[in-house]
């Protein structure tokens, strides 16, 4: 098969399209079926064959996914893509999509900031703790005054974690699980 600079292209099959990309055969027949691949010609034989294009093709989508587009998003982006009148009308929608993706990005970074500076709180929170006896026992944690520590100040995510010692340390009784069943109460 001819380039589009008129150099002879060596086409690959479908197992070492999927070699060169890191993907699996399967993959490669799943992006073909969503309308997402298509080789570019058939083997003597019958088998799919594609030339380097196909590499850039398998590399977009591999970002998209990353980006968090699903395959099935992918799908209808790409099929309003080629459906659309005009390469006006295209590119809008395609602009409209990825707008409504930085905007979703934007939120899960807000949350993921507010998440990090929770992890950091409760990290900060825990270096003190380094230095704490060892005799004291983890109920005591999130509520002490050791360590520089206020009882009732530990950060939320480490306040969480120490209460459920204090739940475990309730529960320090021994019943069998027949006198907990109406069958146990003959």
């Amino acid at each position: 098969m001819k380039s589009e600079d008129g150099k002879d292209e060596k086409l690959m099959r479908v197992g070492e399209l999927a070699k060169a990309v890191g993907k699996t055969v399967r993959a490669m027949h799943l992006y073909e079926e969503l309308g997402l691949l298509d080789p570019d010609a058939r083997s003597e034989g019958g088998f799919r064959l594609y030339n380097a294009a196909a590499i850039e093709r398998i590399q977009w989508i591999a970002k998209l996914q990353a980006i968090g587009f699903t395959l099935a998003e992918i799908q209808g982006f790409v099929r309003e893509f080629r459906d659309a009148h005009s390469g006006r009308e295209a590119s809008s929608h395609a602009r409209k999509v990825f707008g409504a993706k930085v905007a979703q990005i934007r939120d899960q970074i807000a949350q993921l900031q507010t998440i990090e500076k929770d992890l950091l709180k409760a990290v900060a929170y825990l270096d003190s703790c380094q230095q704490c006896a060892t005799h004291l026992a983890p109920t005591e944690c999130g509520v002490c005054g050791h360590e520089g520590h206020h009882p009732g100040e530990a950060p939320q995510l480490f306040a969480g974690l120490s209460s459920t010692a204090k739940l475990e340390a309730r529960r320090e009784f021994d019943v069998p699980v027949t006198m907990l069943t109406r069958e146990g109460h003959n």
